[in-house]
């Protein structure tokens, strides 16, 4: 994996100090077949960063392999249609009322 693999340092931004702004621990991870790009830049340590960003890499890549299940269509039962039709009937009569009492 390590061929396939294009891996980058940079300095992470945000609070950390003189450490963080003079070393350059942040780890960028570019998956060249697929073009998935992956950062770490939680901790101070290069190493560190790198072991995350490598995790990060693979869940993603398990996540792009994964295929879904085929959904199989399904059509309402019996009881579902017949509660439909119930409260279709129900809402039919209460529009009935809105109208003018018969002469």
């Amino acid at each position: 994996m390590e061929k396939d693999v294009e891996i980058t340092f940079f300095r992470g931004s945000g609070p950390g100090g003189q450490h963080r702004n003079k070393t350059e621990t942040g780890v960028r991870i570019r998956h060249l077949p697929t073009g998935v790009i992956v950062t770490a830049t939680e901790s101070r340590s290069r190493s560190l960063n790198l072991r995350r960003a490598m995790a990060r890499l693979e869940e993603r890549l398990a996540a792009r392999r994964r295929r879904p299940k085929p959904r199989l269509p399904t059509k309402p039962g019996r009881a579902a249609r017949e509660r439909r039709v119930a409260a279709k009937k129900q809402r039919g009569e209460i529009k009935k009322m809105r109208g003018k009492p018969p002469v």
